[in-house]
């Protein structure tokens, strides 16, 4: 399997079916996160089980979160996605309360890979929409 391959159905596998148990399955044991404004984990270098933290602090605050890929690209050990996210905010994000509210939102993704596996990413996205259509701005 590609790395373009291996990173659809680890967006599908972990991200869209929130199943944990294969995350091994697709990532380093050191995953970074190179760029991504706005994310409390941006800069760091996550373990598995940091890399799950991570995961469940957006499922709690989006618990039916979806990815739908729209365009990928790969070129040696980048896979680029350009996404549509969507979401229903059941849980906190951040200091704020559910709204119950639902967000649509694009973005685009560079993910690293070593090996075959992913081993971090880069990311843009309009984080601003979303605290728009939350309500907190």
């Amino acid at each position: 399997m590609n790395n373009e391959d291996v990173l659809h159905e680890f967006m599908q596998k972990v991200w869209n079916e929130k199943d944990f148990n294969c995350v091994a399955k697709y990532l380093q044991e050191a995953y970074t996160i190179h760029i991504d404004t706005g994310d409390p984990w941006e800069g760091k270098t996550l373990n598995m089980e940091e890399f799950k933290v991570r995961l469940r602090y957006s499922f709690d605050s989006f618990p039916d979160i979806h990815f739908n890929i729209l365009s990928s690209i790969a070129d040696g050990n980048y896979v680029a996605i350009h996404w549509i996210m969507t979401g229903t905010n059941l849980g906190p994000i951040g200091g704020f309360p559910p709204t119950g509210k639902s967000i649509k939102t694009s973005g685009t993704t560079i993910y690293h890979f070593q090996n075959g596996k992913i081993c971090g990413h880069s990311q843009v996205f309009d984080r601003t929409t979303v605290m728009k259509q939350l309500g907190f701005m």
